[in-house]
């Protein structure tokens, strides 16, 4: 794992094929700051604006210091921290002083929100007309939902992700224990914003671009599970059936459990000749193409679970592996940190911040040939560049004083 230390990267001198772009990021809890996490990793310039109670995800434990939780930490790495209350004018005033030299204002709160502070697209292309104004929130604007509170549970259940495990044969409706909701549209945003700034390098133009989690994670649901209902009038089956089959699970071996999936003709050739049943994919119309298998695919994983029960997860590895079958181990999430190829791959490095201490820390997944992201700087306390942001802005040290006095914008106290 390799090492890091020293003072963090210049927001002006980084590196990366974003660099060079600056993000005005008023967003808060998940969705949005992964992504403009993701925006910060590659380059870009990302001015975190918080309110002077903080984001909230500073709050969730673990942490070794009040402000600092462990979500906190990963997802506002390579970004700079300026505290500013918009809801009092000045806080307004300084906030359309940054989105005017900004290529990208991004949030997540209600755009009814957005209305109430004075900061609509509209405002704030008074200021800057090449802005790329990009709203993520819970469900767009064209529909009945508009403007009702969204969280990752919420749209998780109304794109019917629990339902789906209950009829995949779990004993009760189940959240997938991931924020997925947030995490799938947080990507999403990331291609807005940088597809709307490739727009505008072809047309000088910027726009608003609204990023809804309702509408995104039911094209995620349902690229899937559209199933017979893509065709009108309707033909069964109404789900994807692989996905739901109650044997599409790690497979129980002797001693464990094991990932595979034997897929194409190959594979089932395979496989077959590794359980000693070479005539069956001939033999049996159950297996012999895809198509029949899709159709009879509960009785397709049934078949492979009684076999695999047969041997030892190390067994099944090593055999497997040698036919050029797709396995893996089941890992958890302690095996996942410790597994060899990231370690090796250098997906994770050690990190010294200068407040919470030694610290694991995820790079940007991916290689770049010719504008690679340079090393992470640390996720900031809550305004800590407050003073250099506002400097940045061209307001002078006595105004940034009587802010600070009014607590409109705030800095670390050590």
């Amino acid at each position: 794992m390799a090492a890091r230390s020293g003072p963090p990267a210049s927001g002006h001198g980084a590196s990366g094929p974003l660099a060079g772009v600056r993000v005005v990021d008023l967003t808060s809890v998940v969705m949005g700051p992964f992504a403009t996490q993701i925006l910060a990793d590659l380059g870009a310039d990302v001015i975190k604006v918080e309110p002077p109670e903080g984001d909230v995800l500073r709050h969730i434990a673990p942490m070794k210091h009040p402000g600092m939780g462990h979500i906190f930490l990963h997802h506002n790495r390579n970004k700079r921290s300026i505290v500013l209350d918009l809801k009092q004018p000045k806080g307004r005033e300084a906030l359309l002083r940054l989105a005017r030299e900004a290529d990208v204002l991004a949030y997540n709160v209600r755009p009814q929100a957005m209305a109430r502070l004075k900061l609509t697209y509209d405002d704030v292309r008074a200021v800057n007309p090449r802005i790329i104004y990009v709203g993520a929130y819970g469900y767009g604007e064209g529909g009945p939902y508009a403007g009702e509170p969204a969280y990752d549970d919420l749209i998780q259940g109304r794109t019917g992700l629990p339902h789906l495990l209950l009829e995949a044969g779990a004993d009760r409706p189940r959240y997938v224990p991931t924020a997925i909701s947030d995490r799938i549209t947080g990507l999403a945003t990331v291609n807005a914003v940088t597809s709307a700034l490739f727009c505008r390098e072809r047309t000088g133009k910027g726009q608003a671009v609204e990023v809804p989690m309702f509408e995104t994670l039911a094209q995620l649901v349902l690229g899937d599970h559209m199933g017979g209902r893509t065709f009108e009038p309707s033909i069964e089956p109404f789900r994807y059936a692989r996905m739901l089959a109650p044997h599409r699970v790690p497979y129980a071996t002797k001693d464990g459990y094991v990932c595979v999936l034997v897929y194409n003709d190959k594979h089932w050739r395979s496989f077959f000749r590794l359980v000693g049943r070479e005539g069956m994919f001939d033999s049996d119309p159950r297996f012999s193409s895809q198509e029949a298998r899709s159709r009879n695919i509960g009785e397709v994983y049934e078949f492979v679970a009684g076999q695999m029960a047969t041997r030892t997860s190390e067994e099944w590895l090593r055999l497997l592996k040698e036919a050029d079958i797709p396995v893996a181990p089941l890992n958890s999430v302690d095996d996942l940190i410790a597994d060899p190829h990231l370690r090796q791959a250098g997906f994770f490095v050690m990190t010294d911040h200068p407040t919470e201490g030694r610290l694991r820390e995820m790079t940007a997944p991916g290689k770049w040939s010719a504008s690679p992201p340079e090393a992470l700087r640390p996720a900031p306390r809550l305004g800590e560049h407050s003073v250099e942001v506002l400097h940045e802005a061209g307001y002078a040290e006595a105004e940034i004083e009587t802010m600070i006095a009014a607590r409109v914008t705030l800095k670390p106290q050590n």
